[in-house]
C-alpha cells in the first residue's frame, strides 16, 4: 500500500478529470485513429420505426489472433477468421476458415505478407493485426460473391479497415456489393470516438434514456467520409477510390444495455439497414448485438487449448529436426514470468 499512497496525488488528479469529462464532457466530435471523417455538429437521437424486416441473408465474419509463443527477437502468431450466414430465422452456415500461424521478426514478416497475396505495399510494417484484418476481409469479400440479391454482410470492426490495406480495395468490395445488391456493414463493440472529450456510446446512451426512452430503438448519425480529404492525392489513407462511409450509433434492442458503432457505405439507406441488423439483433444472451456476429466471434476465437495444439506441432517438427529441449526453453521462456511468481 505504500506504493499506492505515495501516488495518490496523481491518482486523485486522473479521477477528479475523468468526473469532469464523464459528467461535463462539453461537445464536439473526435476521431483518435486521425481518419477523414466529417463529424455532425451535433448529436441527434432518433426513433428507430417498426415493422423490422429481416435480410434474407444476414452474413457475418469475424476474426481471431493468440500469440503461441514469444522470443522477443521472433514470434509466433495463429490467426483465423470465421464465416456465418444465418437465414430465415436460422443459421444455415457455421465455418471455421484454416488456422494459420505466421512467424514474425528478424524479417520473417515480408516473407508472412508475401505469401498472404494481400493489397498492401511490400515495405508496409507487419504485425499480428495487419494479418487478422487481411483474414477476415478476405472473407468478407468471398461472402460478397456468394451471397444473394439482399442479403446483410455484417463485419467486426468500423468499413476504414487498418490504414496498411489499401483503401481502394476496399473501396472497390463496396461498389462490387452495391452492384450486386448486397449491403457491407461494420459493427464495432467499443470504439474509440468521443464526445467532448467524453466516450461517445456513452454519452449517447445517456441522451437516448433522456429524450426517446429506456426502452426504446434508436440511431444517430454521427459522422461521413470526408470528400474534400478524398480529393487529396497527399492523404495517407484516402484516394480518391476510397470508401465512401456514413457512420452512426444505433441501439438495436429494447432489452439491449449497450448501443455500437456502425459503417455503411454512402449509399445506404440507415434506417432500413439498421432495421435488418435489428431484426437479428434479439439473442437473450446478448441482447442488441447481431446474434450471427457473436457466433462468428466464437468460431474464430484462438483459445488455450489452440495455441497449446499449434505448439505441440511445433515441437514435434523441433524433434524431428533434433533440436534440443534446452535451446527451446532458453528461446521461448517468458523470464519476467518467472522472476514475478517469487
Amino acid at each position: 500500500m505504500a506504493g499506492l499512497s505515495h501516488g495518490s496525488r496523481s491518482i486523485g488528479e486522473v479521477a477528479a478529470r475523468l468526473v469532469k469529462v464523464l459528467t461535463d464532457p462539453g461537445g464536439g466530435l473526435a476521431d483518435p485513429t486521425g481518419h477523414d471523417l466529417v463529424f455532425e455538429p451535433v448529436l441527434s437521437v432518433r426513433p428507430l420505426p417498426e415493422p423490422l424486416e429481416a435480410p434474407p441473408e444476414a452474413w457475418a465474419v469475424d476474426g481471431g489472433q493468440a500469440l503461441v509463443a514469444d522470443a522477443k527477437c521472433l514470434q509466433v502468431y495463429v490467426t483465423r477468421a470465421a464465416r456465418v450466414c444465418w437465414a430465415k430465422g436460422r443459421s444455415v452456415l457455421e465455418e471455421e476458415l484454416p488456422l494459420r500461424a505466421h512467424l514474425l521478426g528478424l524479417g520473417e514478416d515480408r516473407r508472412t505478407l508475401a505469401a498472404l497475396d494481400a493489397p498492401v505495399r511490400p515495405d508496409a510494417a507487419v504485425d499480428v493485426n495487419l494479418l487478422r484484418e487481411w483474414a477476415e476481409w478476405s472473407a468478407a469479400s468471398s461472402c460478397v460473391q456468394t451471397a444473394g440479391p439482399g442479403a446483410l454482410v455484417m463485419v467486426d470492426g468500423d468499413l476504414r479497415p487498418d490504414w496498411r490495406i489499401a483503401p481502394e480495395w476496399v473501396g472497390r468490395l463496396l461498389r462490387e456489393s452495391a452492384a450486386r445488391h448486397v449491403t457491407v456493414v461494420g459493427v464495432t463493440k467499443h470504439t474509440g470516438l468521443s464526445w467532448g472529450g467524453a466516450p461517445l456510446l456513452a454519452t449517447l446512451e445517456r441522451i437516448a434514456a433522456e429524450t426517446v426512452g429506456e426502452r426504446e430503438r434508436w440511431w444517430a448519425p454521427v459522422a461521413r467520409t470526408n470528400t474534400s480529404a478524398r480529393s487529396n492525392p497527399s492523404a495517407r489513407s484516402n484516394p480518391s477510390d476510397g470508401p465512401g462511409v456514413q457512420v452512426v450509433v444505433a441501439r438495436l434492442d429494447p432489452d439491449a444495455r449497450f448501443a455500437f458503432r456502425v459503417d455503411l457505405p454512402d449509399h445506404a439507406d440507415p434506417v432500413a439497414t439498421l432495421g435488418q441488423m435489428a431484426a437479428v439483433s434479439d439473442d437473450a444472451g446478448f441482447p442488441g448485438y447481431p446474434y450471427p456476429l457473436s457466433v462468428a466471434d466464437r468460431l474464430a476465437a484462438c483459445p488455450a487449448w489452440v495455441r497449446d495444439e499449434v505448439w505441440a506441432l511445433i515441437d514435434e517438427e523441433f524433434d524431428r529436426a533434433g533440436v534440443e529441449p534446452d535451446a527451446r526453453e532458453r528461446a521461448f521462456t517468458d523470464r519476467h514470468r518467472l522472476m514475478e511468481r517469487y
